[in-house]
């Protein structure tokens, strides 16, 4: 058979004729087994032609069939797979949640922003293309080109994610950078709403600040994107769960450079959500008072000791909620300046100030408390039994123990004097007596100073709500053996009884421990936020005060210290209040530090007297007299509230 299908019988070694078909041949073993080598070859051919023929038409068949599959049964998911090299999903970012004072007067908000951006995805995969790209976005940023390289690889080239390179970029000025940066392969113009605070004040440490997020804060949140912005620090960073809202997503349409053709209208497409919103109990007029109340309190400490005062602290909380009235601490910093990618030089500026205006002394700074302590250990003893209401020695100018000499601060030994009188005139004897013993006071003792120094909140944090807290220190003979190892001696106790030594307290302790003598003896946690609010103006959550404690001593223990800080205004060591429209009751304290060198000023404070509401607490760091410095604070701010209401 040939290889048109003609058939031919052979004799001998010769074709004889050709057959009209298949059954005309006579074609039997024999015939073939007497053809030389070549002749069975070429009968044997036209046998592999066929099976080659069937080969062939088999391999057609599926391909039609795989042609079948791809186009019509999966035709919709490859249909979906194809549209993935040109659909891509867009971020809208949600405007995070307004902070705003008791008043409504907002403190942290958003304003319409832009910033460049690139998906490293579309960049172009030739290395000197897309160095030529860096290089073109560095003229167009003042950047250098390099730390745009770096950023916009960080997460690799094969990352789908938007990478910033900078932010805070105003309407008109992103108008031209996105004419300017068309036709770049991955680049384009974002909007990005920015975060704006009330800076002035002491506002930052409060509010804190938003920063884009780390690697650390997306394996603890990996439901973040790599380009988004979390709370660092403050309210920002305590309540980011309410703050940060819900982002949408939008399907766009990009060519083969990555540039937008379209935005297509899917139901995989969602709006954004704003966040929550916070509502304070701060006011901020009252804020604003009393940092410029004491930046004044600042200044006069420089110009009486002619020494830079390094910094100090203004507290106020309702004493009956534990709502944060102010809360202050000098020098502060301008948070606005994280709004946008800080430079590494600015930030080492701020960081390595010795003035340290990022450090919140209010909950983080830890200081000997000095004589403010004092209405802690008279309600002790008067607890313990160990003195009564009606108590009294004459105390002498100093009590001798050996070689060691502990004096008053200035000479009471002209009359018997008791609790009350104590705490007016801040007699130290009257409280080494108290707490460690002398003349007919047995003393109380290290251990039980110190469940009472924990009863009103000492060596533990307050709970107010934001990122950090210190606890502070209350040394006792457990304390001193294992750190200094060394035994416990009278001295520490009389030391610790006057609120020095090695005892170290929060500014904000000292102020819960003050409101819990105003309000008869709860002690109680402060809270800054008063509630939380959806965008359509509906309460998601409110906050009740947290009493941790509904009596840390009895009633008529508290009346009595309540009776000594009143007499400390009207006859006692803060007689500049006295002339107040209102009552006030209060409590002085100078407290040394750096080997007696220098002392801190303190003054606690409570009003009105027969009705408690407010009370405030004044710390200047190496300030001087509590009296001569820290009161005059209070009593300008005091004023200010009370005019106000």
């Amino acid at each position: 058979m040939d290889i048109f299908g003609n058939f031919y019988k052979l004799k001998g070694d010769k074709e004889v004729r050709k057959v009209q078909s298949k059954a005309e041949l006579d074609f039997s073993y024999s015939d073939v087994a007497s053809l030389p080598v070549g002749k069975i070859e070429s009968v044997a051919k036209p046998v592999s032609l066929k099976i080659f023929q069937i080969v062939i038409v088999l391999a057609f068949a599926l391909l039609l069939g795989r042609l079948f599959t791809i186009q019509v049964t999966k035709g919709e998911i490859n249909q979906k797979l194809a549209e993935g090299n040109r659909i891509r999903p867009r971020i809208l970012e949600a405007a995070r949640g307004i902070i705003s004072d008791a008043n409504g007067v907002w403190l942290a908000r958003n304003r319409a922003s832009f910033a460049l951006a690139v998906y490293p995805s579309d960049l172009p995969k030739n290395k000197v293309e897309r160095e030529q790209i860096y290089a073109r976005l560095a003229e167009l940023t003042g950047l250098a080109a390099a730390e745009i390289k770096t950023e916009a690889e960080k997460n690799t080239l094969a990352s789908l994610d938007e990478v910033i390179i900078k932010d805070n970029i105003s309407h008109d000025d992103a108008l031209i950078l996105e004419e300017k940066a068309n036709g770049l392969q991955g680049v384009f113009v974002a909007k990005k709403p920015t975060r704006e605070y009330q800076s002035v004040a002491g506002m930052a440490h409060l509010l804190g600040y938003t920063g884009i997020i780390s690697e650390n804060n997306l394996k603890e949140h990996p439901e973040y994107y790599s380009s988004d912005k979390i709370g660092k620090t403050g309210l920002e960073a305590t309540y980011e769960d309410y703050l940060r809202g819900v982002h949408g997503i939008e399907q766009m349409e990009v060519d083969s450079k990555g540039n937008v053709v379209k935005i297509l209208v899917k139901e995989e497409n969602q709006q954004p959500v704003s966040g929550d919103n916070l509502v304070l109990n701060l006011d901020f007029d009252l804020q604003t008072k009393a940092a410029e109340a004491l930046q004044r309190g600042l200044d006069s400490a420089k110009a009486a000791t002619q020494v830079e005062a390094l910094g100090g602290v203004v507290a106020i909380m309702d004493v009956n909620s534990g709502a944060v009235k102010s809360l202050v601490s000098l020098p502060s910093y301008d948070n606005n300046i994280f709004s946008t990618k800080i430079s590494a030089i600015d930030y080492q500026t701020i960081i390595n100030d010795p003035n340290l205006p990022m450090f919140n002394r209010a909950t983080m700074g830890v200081y000997p408390p000095g004589s403010v302590s004092k209405i802690i250990l008279a309600s002790a003893g008067l607890a313990e039994g160990t003195i009564t209401k009606n108590t009294s020695i004459v105390t002498p100018a100093a009590i001798t123990i050996g070689e060691y000499v502990f004096p008053d601060w200035k000479d009471h030994s002209y009359e018997s004097t008791n609790v009350e009188r104590a705490i007016a005139e801040s007699n130290n004897v009257f409280f080494y007596s108290l707490g460690g013993g002398y003349d007919k006071i047995k003393g109380l003792g290290i251990d039980k100073i110190k469940k009472y120094w924990q009863l009103f909140g000492l060596g533990q944090p307050t709970g107010i709500d934001l990122t950090s807290e210190a606890s502070g220190l209350l040394p006792d003979a457990a304390w001193k053996k294992k750190v200094q190892n060394l035994p416990w001696y009278l001295g520490d106790t009389y030391h610790a009884s006057i609120g020095q030594g090695d005892l170290l307290v929060t500014p904000l302790q000292m102020l819960r421990a003050t409101a819990a003598i105003a309000n008869g003896g709860k002690l109680i946690s402060p809270q800054i936020v008063n509630r939380v609010v959806a965008p359509d103006g509906q309460v998601v959550k409110t906050f009740e005060p947290r009493v941790e404690n509904p009596s840390v001593v009895p009633a008529d223990v508290i009346k009595t210290v309540q009776e000594g800080m009143r007499l400390t205004i009207t006859d006692g060591s803060a007689r500049n209040l006295s002339d107040l429209p209102f009552s006030v009751a209060g409590k002085t304290g100078t407290a040394q530090f750096l080997n007696n060198q220098k002392t801190h000023a303190w003054f606690e404070a409570y009003a009105p007297y027969e009705n408690p509401e407010i009370a405030i607490l004044v710390m200047v760091e190496g300030g001087g007299g509590g009296h001569e410095i820290a009161a005059p604070v209070a009593k300008e701010i005091l004023q200010y509230y009370f005019s106000k209401k």
